[in-house]
């Protein structure tokens, strides 16, 4: 397929990626007690944490809520605009419940931070962040968990631009079964 022909590296595997995903489920179904009243609620960012959101989900042993917000930062470059907008917000209510932020990646904090800052507004009780790549080398801004909240991560990655398992370049690439660093020649 022409699409893999992009790819320079795979960072990581479809199979290192099934066992990371059991991990971070694991460790979830563990924090989180099942005998409460009101389940966590896995909140999705829209679109790239759609893929690694449905496999965690389906690998959580607890009842949960799903639902998706969208922050906006890239457009359709590479570097964050480090000024994202919420452009589609939730559905459920979350006031006084636990939510899990899921992301497919941190890489400057800017989107992390506002969407964490946006839902402690809705009334979360604890907000926790299990993001899927985590890219410290690029961070600008710091983000902390609210509350009770956790931080989970699936991968810490290098500073590559990377494609595959959700992420994008110009809404490409979501639907490779890995994480592989892109080429440049498709995106300079």
């Amino acid at each position: 397929m022409a699409m893999h022909s992009h790819i320079e590296r795979i960072l990581w595997s479809e199979d290192q990626i099934s066992r990371r995903v059991s991990e971070l489920a694991a460790l979830i179904s563990a924090d989180f007690p099942s005998s409460s009243s009101s389940p966590p609620v896995l909140i999705g960012v829209a679109t790239g944490a759609f893929l690694f959101l449905a496999d965690l989900a389906r690998k959580i042993d607890l009842p949960i809520t799903v639902d998706f917000i969208r922050a906006d930062s890239y457009g359709s470059g590479t570097l964050s605009n480090g000024a994202p907008t919420i452009s589609l917000d939730l559905k459920v209510d979350i006031m006084g419940r636990h939510v899990i932020l899921v992301e497919d990646i941190v890489d400057t904090g800017h989107t992390l931070s506002k969407v964490i800052a946006h839902l402690k507004s809705k009334g979360a009780s604890s907000i926790s962040v299990c993001t899927f790549l985590d890219k410290p080398a690029r961070r600008k801004v710091t983000f902390e968990p609210v509350g009770e909240g956790k931080t989970y991560r699936g991968f810490e990655c290098p500073d590559y631009f990377v494609v595959g398992y959700g992420l994008d370049y110009a809404e490409l690439y979501r639907n490779l079964p890995y994480i592989g660093v892109l080429k440049p020649e498709h995106y300079n």
